[in-house]
């Protein structure tokens, strides 16, 4: 099995997909627990002084004022904890709390938090062991950070509150930690406040979002191509030299999939012949300016990704020369603002897939296509149910661009006034891209059943591939009424699985 190394320099995304998605162990590297073990020293330093110490021998929040007393410190951790893990709602996935985790125990590994480095070995345990704490929808502001997600699993690494085993059964954490042979951790001073501190929630779902919409670019340029053909549309605009003077990169790289995909096609320009039309429009058009306006969008999450994936993100922090410094980075605003900005992308991706498919459904736009592609139009509805679907899912997706990060509710009695609700923004964003995947596979649908409706005209090799596989997969071409449920639910998994990029790449050559 693959393995991860952490160290005290941060990680990298693929780092992080491999533990949350592909259930990688972890280890933790020798500078990683040497850092821990000379951080602690200090910690421990300033916890035998006199002078209460913010988060070492004080309470948190608004409650910082009162310094703790040495035999009170171990139960003011658990406390803090056991408090602050009061989450609410459905169970969040499991590859977004194994990605919480594995992004705290990087900020742990920085050397800059305090921890005692068995604390660090036991999360990469209860990580390696395919423990998943259980964590709930409700309950982070996004800051400080993801406290109430993070506390959950603090809390199972205490040996309390809930967690699935790898066998997917959910039991109470004590027995999963001790079936494994795994001790729970008794916290000690600035223990508790590390665990819960930070903007990990959030960064994990960055990283797998970013991940999914890179592969959802890709089919979006396929089936922007394939209605394209369908509607005998104009490859000339995809031509290099026109996105060259408009040198935005993902509009270039979109527009030079889209032109891959379309070579040797026997139908774009054909109108050209028999119905001219000076241009298309927008939604064929325009369609490598909004993708590749999108795929910029990334570019920018995935800078801040990087950084957040670099840093470590606590308060109070250890700093190398010895101090214990209060700070604010756990805000979650840098990574907050990419999420909002990733969700207005991916609607504005669904709109234009959708204005494509409806143009494809109707007679009047169609060029020469059935109306709804339908089979016997008027005895058969066709695909007219399946746009309503589409529209159905982006309008929800409008909602969801509606920015999380514009929002602010003060707490902690005013100690905390101004929070980012990145956790919110990330979840917001999990279901756009999900439902994004649901509107490009109806765009697949219509597409390859008007290419087929095309007689006498063959498509391009990459999209005769596209229609062979998709078939292959089970959805069906034209033809009289039937379920449409079953066909809608092959072609989103065809989506889903990346079977779509994979059947043009045969023939292209890997996409852009």
């Amino acid at each position: 099995m693959h393995t991860v190394v952490v160290g005290t320099s941060g990680v990298t995304a693929s780092d992080v997909l491999a533990v949350a998605r592909g259930g990688a162990r972890v280890e933790l590297s020798g500078e990683a627990v040497a850092a821990l073990g000379a951080a602690r020293e200090i910690v421990e330093a300033l916890a035998a002084k006199p002078e209460p110490v913010y988060g070492v021998s004080t309470g948190f929040g608004a409650l910082a004022t009162r310094h703790i007393s040495q035999e009170l410190r171990a139960q003011l951790q658990r406390n803090i904890v056991r408090s602050h893990a009061a989450g609410m709602g459905p169970r969040v996935e499991r590859e977004v709390v194994r990605a919480l985790m594995f992004l705290r125990l990087k900020t742990v590994c920085s050397g800059h938090t305090g921890v005692r480095p068995e604390v660090a070995q036991t999360m990469a345990d209860v990580l390696n062991a395919g423990i998943t704490p259980v964590v709930h929808e409700y309950g982070s502001l996004g800051c400080s950070g993801d406290l109430a997600p993070l506390s959950h699993c603090a809390l199972a690494l205490m040996g309390e509150g809930e967690a699935e085993g790898p066998d997917g059964s959910v039991r109470p954490a004590g027995e999963l930690l001790a079936a494994h042979g795994i001790a729970p951790v008794e916290l000690r001073e600035k223990e508790g406040l590390a665990l819960l501190n930070g903007t990990d929630g959030m960064l994990g779902m960055l990283v797998m979002a970013l991940a999914d919409l890179d592969a959802l670019y890709k089919s979006a340029d396929v089936t922007a191509a394939l209605s394209l053909e369908a509607l005998l549309g104009t490859d000339k605009v995809l031509a290099p030299e026109l996105h060259a003077i408009r040198p935005h990169p993902g509009q270039g790289a979109s527009a030079a999939n889209m032109l891959a995909v379309l070579k040797g096609s026997g139908l774009t320009g054909h109108h050209q012949d028999d119905a001219p039309r000076v241009q298309d429009a927008y939604s064929v058009r325009c369609a490598p300016q909004v993708a590749g306006a999108g795929r910029d969008t990334m570019a920018h999450a995935r800078l801040v990704a990087e950084r957040e994936l670099a840093s470590a993100v606590d308060n109070p922090v250890v700093l190398p020369d010895g101090r214990v410094e209060s700070n604010g980075n756990f805000h979650g605003a840098p990574v907050a603002y990419v999420l909002d900005f990733l969700a207005i992308a991916v609607a504005d991706l669904a709109s234009i897939a959708e204005r494509r498919t409806d143009r494809l459904l109707d007679k009047n736009r169609s060029h020469g296509l059935p109306p709804f592609l339908a089979d016997d139009a008027g005895v058969d509805s066709g695909l007219m149910i399946a746009q309503y679907t589409q529209a159905a899912l982006v309008s929800e997706l409008k909602r969801l661009a509606v920015p999380a990060s514009a929002d602010s509710i003060p707490s902690s009695a005013m100690q905390e006034d101004h929070v980012s609700m990145g956790w919110s923004a990330a979840r917001k964003l999990r279901t756009a891209i999900d439902n994004l995947t649901r509107v490009l596979a109806v765009e697949l649908y219509a597409a390859t059943r008007a290419i087929e409706l095309r007689e006498g005209l063959a498509p391009a090799p990459a999209s005769q591939a596209v229609i062979d596989a998709v078939r292959a997969a089970g959805v069906q071409g034209a033809g009289p009424d039937r379920f449409l449920a079953p066909d809608l639910a092959a072609a989103d998994a065809f989506v889903r699985g990346g079977e779509l990029v994979v059947a043009v790449e045969k023939v292209t050559g890997p996409l852009q």
